[in-house]
């Protein structure tokens, strides 16, 4: 399922006080796939909050693609699998490149992104592997 608008707004709901990250002045480009999952958000300024998904993945595991560019602030990145169990969190400040999650349950995922203050562009992908 391919749409943006009802994410963003999804997104724009579960955030907290603070600045929405999912501003529109942020372009955010967040899609929501069967078993492919990719967020980005260029130029964020102080942007804080919580914003949770529901990805479906067919899989047990899961690789994270993690290309962001954070200058202030922090973004932690959660992965719970469809049992509720945490799979894969770490920061995306600093961070690049690809991770395997640990073994979970297939299902329906939840993809936390939790922004502290952040400044930057948030980038990442998540895939069924």
């Amino acid at each position: 399922m391919r749409t943006l608008v009802a994410v963003a707004l999804l997104g724009a709901v579960a955030c907290g006080s603070g600045n929405n990250p999912v501003n529109p002045a942020y372009q955010p480009q967040i899609i929501n796939l069967t078993d492919s999952f990719s967020f980005q958000l260029t130029g964020v300024q102080d942007g804080a909050g919580s914003l949770s998904y529901t990805w479906q993945n067919t899989g047990t595991r899961a690789t994270v693609d993690r290309s962001s560019s954070i200058s202030a602030g922090t973004v932690t990145l959660t992965l719970k699998d469809s049992a509720g169990a945490t799979v894969y969190t770490g920061p995306l400040n600093g961070a690049s490149g690809s991770v395997a999650t640990t073994t979970g349950a297939a299902g329906a995922w939840t993809i936390v992104v939790d922004f502290t203050g952040a400044t930057g562009t948030i980038n990442f992908r998540a895939q069924k592997l």
